[in-house]
């Protein structure tokens, strides 16, 4: 799955997330993938860095993080992330400037992100391609390790 796929799947499902209100569900595909493209990596390089996401997951303090990320990787069902570990993953000034990016509130924009992260990571890693990449699950445990 490239770039493109995974921003336009990430797209859909937020504008099909109930927790993004009834604006998000009105929102352009278009204007969301492109909100989405600036949540990770420097302003100039667009896309959605995966792999900055479960960094930054590893980093947020949940304690369940490990279990969440296997969910998310593995090919079963995904454990759902909480709207404060979401609001920790990523930098505050990107979580304000996406959420402001679709007119929507913080609150219903991390909604949206709460639905949509589980099913990129899923999604990208489908196959086992995402996972293999950072090392299996020994790779993602010494990812952990690094971040506690």
């Amino acid at each position: 799955m490239d770039m493109n796929d995974l921003l336009k799947l990430g797209a859909t499902a937020f504008k099909d997330s109930s927790a993004s209100g009834n604006a998000g569900s009105n929102l352009d595909t278009n204007t969301i993938m492109s909100a989405l493209s600036g949540l990770t990596g420097s302003s100039s390089s667009g896309g959605l860095d995966i792999g900055e996401i479960i960094g930054n997951l590893t980093n947020s303090g949940d304690g369940n993080v490990m279990n969440m990320v296997q969910s998310w990787l593995g090919d079963g069902d995904n454990e759902a992330v909480s709207a404060d570990t979401v609001s920790q993953m990523f930098d505050s000034n990107k979580l304000s400037k996406f959420a402001s990016t679709l007119n929507l509130s913080e609150e219903e924009a991390v909604g949206g992100l709460q639905d949509v992260l589980p099913q990129l990571i899923d999604k990208a890693s489908s196959g086992g391609s995402l996972l293999d990449s950072i090392g299996g699950v020994d790779g993602l445990m010494g990812m952990a390790k690094r971040f506690f």
